[in-house]
């Protein structure tokens, strides 16, 4: 495999440990070489081709269980899934021939693909519930609740994160240009609830008012920031898929004219804040 912006040759961990290779720019693939044997879990309707040898199984769960995983243990991987909205089953990849095979997976929307070997972020990642595109088996995928007053008050069931659990390569689908920020003990980070990727779970999250009133109803954002404090890392993506599709949505609607965008009184907005 040759090597490209982002590529990996193995080493050892208990998840299958999978080389790969991203290809793209602005609509991104992950090639992944599996040895015979070896697997990679995806999302469905993830793939893009695959070598013969490449057989698929449709599992009930997140497919990080072996063979001798109980029902029950299925039933909560499926259980987990469901509630970050995500389907009941996965697709598991497994190489059934010898020598090296291929599949290749993409990102249904425009943005990154973004590779994290899981055991040199501590074991776990925290990100945005429809982030998960595919990974190495025996990658757990599970949900992390943002338990804060502020959160539960105002955030709703968005602040319901996926978590992904292993030692493994994760791959997961950031929208736009991804920014990753090293935060220092105490440091803090204020972004736009949506434009939250990932981040580890030393980082400490909770909701801060964006502002006063004015800002909130005309200003164009949201009403809330998320507030990250390190340590830890965070993972930040300048054009989430929901604030995409919002704005052609709220173009078509508005058939081309200009309503403000963002703000719930459109023109008034900007007839009362005579800043645009």
């Amino acid at each position: 495999m040759t090597n490209g912006p982002w590529s990996h040759h193995r080493s050892s961990g208990m998840a299958d440990d999978i080389d790969f290779e991203i290809k793209g720019q602005e609509l991104q693939f992950v090639e992944i070489e599996l040895d015979p044997g070896e697997s990679a879990v995806a999302e469905a309707g993830a793939l893009v081709w695959k070598d013969a040898a490449v057989g698929m199984t449709t599992v009930f769960g997140d497919g990080s269980g072996g063979a001798g995983g109980g029902f029950m243990d299925k039933l909560l991987g499926a259980g987990r899934r469901l509630v970050t909205g995500e389907s009941l089953f996965t697709t598991v990849f497994t190489h059934n021939g010898s020598g090296k095979a291929r599949v290749a997976f993409a990102s249904p929307t425009p943005g990154s693909i973004l590779p994290i070997r899981l055991d040199q972020v501590g074991g776990t990642l925290i990100c945005q519930k429809d982030s998960f595109l595919c990974a190495a088996k025996g990658v757990s995928i599970g949900i992390a609740f943002q338990r804060r007053i502020m959160t539960g008050l105002f955030g709703g069931e968005g602040f319901i994160m996926q978590k992904l659990d292993g030692d493994g390569w994760v791959f997961v689908q950031m929208g736009g240009t991804v920014i990753e920020r090293e935060l220092a003990p105490g440091e803090e980070l204020h972004v736009d609830t949506g434009c939250i990727a990932a981040f580890t779970p030393s980082v400490d999250f909770d909701l801060i008012a964006a502002g006063g009133v004015k800002s909130m109803l005309f200003g164009g954002e949201g009403a809330f920031f998320a507030r990250l404090r390190g340590p830890g890392k965070v993972w930040v993506q300048s054009l989430p898929f929901a604030r995409l599709a919002g704005r052609m949505m709220a173009a078509a609607m508005g058939g081309g004219q200009n309503r403000g965008e963002g703000s719930v009184l459109g023109g008034l907005g900007d007839f009362i804040g005579g800043n645009r």
